[in-house]
């Protein structure tokens, strides 16, 4: 099999002091926690509650629950204001917050759904994270084979190393906690940019060039089961960073993708390295009640292996949000257009880059 073709799209001038804003952290930088900790007063728990209570009267389903919401405007103007501030620091800001205190032991699970969508509502467009139009994807152990190529890694219990997901802001809630394990970490795609940037720069330029990722199933049908991006994008003078380690792996196995070089794969194993390192990244361990809001451009996010505990109704359990925000302007549009969009372009930059290869 023979190697990707060369580099098309722009890339910035490449120095470790590029970029250098405030998504740029480290972990001292991080350390006074007000910064990105936002508590839920009791007035805003309560109109969550009562938010969700009314949705559910309402006959809400998670695909319009955003839409209804609207119609309650008064429990949406206490949320509001707590809402807005952890949006500036996502978008201005840090690149990520946690939330406490959503109140899921007031709710019914179905209450629960619905008002984390509505209040996901005031922070971008809810967005389908799959090709069922999912809107809501349950993050647990169902016993999927964490070895299958087509499995997503959030439906067993398997380690996910650092990774971005496919939109502009990813939200977390956690129901339940694991026994053991499933930590949380973090860490700045543009810190671990200027890291590397700094160790290798012949390598650093490769992120910038287009990369073969696997659609892990999800291809709308008649596609290609692979996609192409860039891991780096040079986007409104920001960095803006889409990764996903083992989908890259598991491409080059799919017929039609070429093999990896031997450069590509160094880069590969260099960028998890950074990623991984203890002086970069922060940790979390999710508490009931607690959501983690992520600028996908801009954070790389893990979860470690976990232990469930034996009872099903006790096993970890998050509900995973997607929303599209386009004002973020360091944001990929072709994955913000949607799935089946992004799918058919996606597709047909691939089809191009090998007509390449083929040349």
């Amino acid at each position: 099999m023979t190697d990707l073709p060369p580099a098309t799209p722009a890339a910035p001038r490449l120095d470790s002091r590029t970029f250098c804003n405030p998504a740029a952290w480290r972990p001292q930088d991080v350390a006074d926690r007000s910064r990105w900790v936002f508590e839920l007063g009791e007035s805003e728990r309560s109109s969550l509650a009562e938010l969700g209570q009314w949705l559910v009267h309402q006959g809400a389903t998670t695909t319009n629950a955003a839409a209804l919401a609207d119609r309650n405007a008064a429990v949406l103007l206490t949320l509001a204001p707590r809402l807005a501030r952890i949006r500036q620091t996502l978008q201005h800001g840090l690149g990520f917050a946690l939330m406490r205190g959503f109140p899921v032991e007031r709710m019914s699970p179905e209450a629960t759904r619905l008002a984390y969508v509505a209040l996901g509502s005031l922070l971008g467009q809810p967005m389908a994270q799959n090709r069922q139009g999912e809107m809501l994807h349950d993050v647990r152990d169902v016993g999927a084979d964490r070895h299958d190529p087509n499995v997503r890694l959030s439906r067993t219990n398997a380690e996910q190393d650092f990774h971005t997901d496919a939109a502009d802001i990813i939200g977390l809630l956690c129901l339940q906690k694991a026994r053991s394990g499933g930590e949380s970490r973090i860490v700045s795609s543009v810190t671990v940019y200027q890291e590397i940037v700094t160790e290798r720069p012949d390598l650093a330029k490769l992120l910038f060039e287009p990369w073969f990722f696997h659609f892990k199933g999800e291809q709308p049908a008649g596609s290609a089961p692979y996609f192409t991006l860039p891991i780096a994008q040079h986007i409104d003078n920001q960095l803006s960073t889409f990764f996903i380690g083992w989908y890259l792996r598991d491409a080059e196995k799919l017929d039609g993708v070429p093999a990896l070089s031997d450069d590509r794969r160094e880069l590969l194993d260099l960028y998890e390295r950074v990623a991984n390192r203890e002086d970069l990244g922060l940790r979390m361990q999710f508490e009931p009640g607690d959501v983690q809001w992520l600028k996908n451009s801009v954070i790389l996010h893990k979860r470690s292996e976990y232990e469930d505990w034996p009872e099903p109704e006790r096993k970890r359990h998050l509900l995973r949000l997607w929303l599209a925000a386009d004002d973020f302007k360091d944001g990929i549009v072709a994955i913000r257009k949607g799935y089946s969009e992004a799918a058919a372009s996606a597709t047909a930059a691939a089809a191009e880059m090998l007509k390449g290869v083929a040349a």
